[in-house]
C-alpha cells in the first residue's frame, strides 16, 4: 500500500524521527536529515494532506495528574449491525480514550482512564451499561504499564 502512497526514503525518515519526538523543530529536523527546514515543511505538509499525519499529541504521565485507573473493557453487542451507533454514544464518555471494533470474543475494546474506582463504576453502571446496543462487557484493570510506543516503519528499516 505505500508504494502507491509515493513516499520516499525521507518522509520516512521523517515520521519516525516526529513519532521519537514531535517537539523538534523542521530546521533541526532538516540538519539531522540532511535537508532544509522548508524540505521538512513541505513534506510535513504533504504527509497531512494525505492523511498520514493527523497532528501531534502530547503524552501525559496520568498517575502524577492523579488518574490511577486505568482498565480495559471487552463489550459484547447484542448484534454487530449495532456498532457505529454504540461507538457514538461511547464516543461521548470522556473517560474511554481510545475504542477498537475487534475480532474474537468481544464486538469492541475499549480503554478507560479513571481517577478512582468510583469513577469506573459510575462509567460501567451509569454510563456504559445504559447504552442500548450492549449485551455485555468484561472489565481488566491494569496494573501497571510496562512500556506504550509508536510502531517502527517497517519500510524505513528497508530502506536504511
Amino acid at each position: 500500500m505505500t508504494d502507491k502512497l509515493n513516499l520516499d526514503k525521507l518522509d520516512f525518515q521523517i515520521i519516525q524521527a516526529m513519532m521519537e519526538n514531535a517537539n523538534i523543530s523542521y530546521a533541526d529536523l532538516g540538519k539531522i536529515l540532511f535537508v532544509s527546514g522548508g524540505t521538512i515543511h513541505v513534506r510535513i505538509k504533504k504527509l497531512q494532506e494525505m492523511g498520514i499525519v493527523k497532528g501531534t499529541k502530547l503524552h501525559i504521565n496520568h498517575k502524577i495528574l492523579g488518574y490511577d485507573v486505568i482498565a480495559f473493557i471487552g463489550i459484547y453487542l447484542e448484534k454487530s449491525s449495532l456498532y457505529d451507533n454504540v461507538a457514538n454514544q461511547l464516543k461521548k464518555i470522556p473517560e474511554i480514550v481510545r475504542l477498537n471494533y475487534t475480532t474474537g470474543n468481544y464486538s469492541m475494546f475499549a480503554e478507560v482512564v479513571c481517577k478512582d474506582i468510583g469513577q469506573l463504576k459510575f462509567v460501567l453502571h451509569d454510563e456504559l451499561q445504559k447504552i442500548k446496543g450492549i449485551e455485555r462487557t468484561d472489565t481488566i484493570i491494569s496494573l501497571e504499564e510496562s512500556f506504550s510506543r509508536n510502531v517502527q516503519m517497517v519500510e524505513l528499516k528497508k530502506t536504511v
